[in-house]
């Protein structure tokens, strides 16, 4: 590696390209698209020209080009500077991370067989890229010199961060390793990364595989007839022409259950959910999640850990293991009971219809509803027509945007985008400035990830004179053509929810990319985005948006206070089923690798954990299995901190409160929020930016009131 750095050193940039694409250097950034800044608005990508065989060159370019510029800084002759070793750090690999950005939120967003393939060449390759950077040692004693003497280099604050962050960040991937044990490091890391791709791509495969097809309509009583023509036009395209097709989601709990009336229908369709990954075949995940598992323990040991969660909440908001175990231990006994007393009450309707059987999974959402219906005169089909995709984004997310921030939105249809349906805003200033470029991707493919999350294109940086481009992924099920989309209660707090976090990174305004945007810990990211569902209910937003697809008319008062009401409904199952893929996250993290089962005791392991901390209700299964929880085993970012979600809730139940103490929704708190976190990014500690919001400690008390686990006070 060292000769190779060397050779890499006295390489042009252009010579790099061509090298990479085998093209004179004037042909080779005409050639490939990735391989130059795009000269669109902020640097938006070129997704009109890039193709897939355009990836795998301008990777293996943009590597090339950064081990260079990294064997340059690491072999300077020049003492090491703050400039000339972090900062240049911070500067090096541009070509590298415009490549990565663009195609790993292609991977998630739109991908294809062919970029498949790409993440299986590229993902041991990406990790050895990661480790010839962070465990080079002449690049590591420089840096370890300005680290020594940081109080001395009249840094300031965010540039001092900048230092401890790159120390901590190389520690942490083994720098001060002896060579031995980094090789092994590196091995670990090359085979996590394949493994984590495998795991990824067969959800994905396992998830349209799973689909369940109904013979017959009457299969699917209770659903609307636009559901049921969906369902005819993906059996349709399915190649099974006069049938029904139903599509699993990424979730343990899929939509339709709390509408089929036909208990055999929703049985059929919970099976299949639960039994993704588990079934034997090319797409069983049991084996992989093992090795993950054991792969993770092992690296962690390695560095010095007892397991791998200890060396991931090392770094987090929480305070470590023992800390989260014991909010784990507060919060499940008392989600459990709320579950048992909802799964009674919706016994004695099943009882009072003389059902004969005891309520199960496949019935918790079936009868749900039915308890809602009757304890609040509504269901959840009442409010859809009053949640129209469009008039929710700009009545309502939008609007409640200019309200908060000042923000202003206008569509654009003259830059690319790489699916028909995405649709683009320039985003601005209240005084006029060009804030942001914003994305929307609203709908569920069969080439897109489960779920819902935000992602930046470009982020923003005055080191690297940058604008934010982000986006936002959700997963609403397409209507067939000429139909609206109405959207589900959940579906209008999903994207309330994940605007916030594009607000997050829209806001940034740091120096360093180290730092932009939703760059914090992963225990706090949710925290921001959760603070803003609460405008998605908030009345002067609610009435600006919530209007009948058909007649305009407003949401009716009465409808609205029966949402209200219920707020707390059904909070025993969510949180039941939230706590009970957390613990597995833990109980698989807080292992050596000595303990880690073999893929034949995956399920027995998971029935177990949950058992041994009271989560064991049938009735409500864990909100992911192991088997297809993406979260935690498709990279290291999430594992064994899918809990942030919750402990966000904390954070974030704080703040709402703060807000609507000192006046709900006004321009001073936007401004206040803006100002004193949204746009400092992760470059300061993150409870102090929120102890600058909110001026306090966080509390749990009122995270336990929202979720109806504790009496007001």
């Amino acid at each position: 590696m060292p000769n190779l750095l060397l050779l890499l050193r006295h390489m042009t940039h252009a010579t790099l390209l061509s090298a990479a694409v085998g093209l004179s250097a004037a042909d080779a950034e005409t050639a490939n698209p990735l391989l130059t800044e795009s000269t669109l608005p902020f640097h938006y990508p070129r997704f009109d020209l890039i193709k897939n065989a355009h990836f795998l060159p301008a990777y293996e370019a943009g590597m090339a080009a950064q081990l260079a510029e990294v064997a340059a800084i690491a072999s300077a002759t020049a003492a090491p500077t703050f400039d000339n070793t972090v900062v240049a750090l911070e500067r090096s690999g541009s070509l590298f991370r415009r490549v990565g950005t663009v195609f790993s939120n292609l991977s998630g967003a739109h991908t294809n067989p062919e970029m498949q393939q790409v993440q299986r060449t590229l993902s041991p390759q990406l990790a050895a890229h990661n480790d010839a950077i962070r465990l080079n040692p002449a690049l590591f004693a420089r840096l370890s010199s300005l680290y020594e003497r940081r109080s001395t280099l009249g840094l300031d604050p965010e540039s001092m961060r900048l230092l401890e962050r790159y120390y901590k960040d190389f520690v942490r991937a083994g720098a001060k390793l002896p060579e031995a044990k980094k090789a092994q490091l590196r091995a670990l890391n090359s085979e996590l990364a394949t493994l984590q791709t495998a795991f990824t791509q067969n959800v994905l495969k396992e998830r349209d595989a799973s689909s369940v097809i109904f013979a017959t309509r009457e299969e699917l009583a209770g659903l609307s007839t636009t559901q049921i023509d969906t369902a005819a036009a993906n059996a349709q395209a399915a190649g099974q022409p006069g049938k029904f097709l139903l599509k699993v989601q990424n979730t343990t709990g899929q939509p339709p259950l709390e509408s089929l009336t036909v208990r055999a229908s929703r049985q059929r369709l919970l099976a299949a959910s639960l039994a993704r990954g588990s079934r034997g075949g090319d797409f069983d995940t049991r084996s992989t999640v093992a090795a993950i598992a054991k792969q993770r323990a092992e690296r962690a040991a390695l560095l010095g850990y007892p397991h791998h969660a200890a060396f991931q909440l090392e770094e987090q908001t929480i305070g470590g293991v023992d800390r989260l175990n014991q909010l784990l231990a507060q919060l499940a006994p008392a989600a459990v009971a709320n579950a048992r007393r909802e799964a009674a009450d919706m016994q004695t309707l099943v009882d009072a219809e003389q059902g004969n059987f005891p309520i199960a999974a496949a019935d918790w959402d079936f009868y749900t509803e039915q308890v809602r219906r009757a304890r609040y005169a509504f269901d959840g089909a009442q409010l859809r027509p009053y949640y129209e995709l469009t008039r929710v984004f700009l009545d309502g997310i939008f609007f409640a945007a200019t309200k908060l921030y000042g923000l202003t939105f206008k569509e654009r249809h003259d830059l690319p985008v790489y699916e028909p349906s995405v649709r683009v805003f320039d985003v601005f200033n209240a005084d006029g400035s060009q804030l942001a470029i914003f994305l929307l991707d609203p709908y569920a493919r069969a080439n897109k990830n489960g779920g819902a999350w935000a992602s930046a294109y470009v982020s923003q940086s005055t080191l690297l004179a940058r604008k934010p481009v982000i986006a936002n992924h959700l997963n609403i099920p397409p209507p067939p053509a000429g139909k609206p989309t109405l959207l589900t209660h959940d579906e209008v707090n999903t994207a309330f929810h994940e605007f916030g976090h594009a607000l997050h990174g829209m806001f940034s305004a740091v120096k360093y990319p180290r730092f932009a945007g939703t760059s914090v810990p992963r225990d706090f990211v949710e925290y921001p985005s959760q603070v803003n569902e609460m405008w998605a209910t908030w009345p002067e937003i609610l009435k600006n948006y919530a209007k009948h697809h058909e007649t305009g008319a407003p949401l009716p008062a009465e409808l609205l206070a029966k949402v209200t009401a219920a707020a707390q409904f059904n909070q025993g199952f969510k949180t039941t089923e939230y706590l009970a893929a957390t613990l597995l996250d833990q109980a698989w993290h807080q292992l050596a690798a000595s303990e880690i089962p073999s893929a034949d005791g995956v399920l027995a392991f998971e029935a177990a954990a949950l058992k041994k901390v009271g989560l064991d209700f049938a009735p409500v299964p864990p909100r992911y299995r192991s088997t297809y929880f993406s979260h935690i085993f498709s990279s290291d970012a999430y594992s064994a901190g899918y809990y942030s979600y919750i402990w966000s809730e904390v954070l974030d139940a704080a703040s709402v409160a703060w807000m609507i103490q000192n006046g709900g929704l006004t321009r001073a708190n936007g401004d206040r929020f803006r100002a004193t976190l949204l746009s400092r990014g992760g470059s300061d500690e993150a409870l102090t930016l929120y102890k600058n919001f909110t001026g306090q400690e966080p509390d749990l008390k009122h995270l336990l009131v929202r979720r109806g686990l504790e009496a007001k006070p």
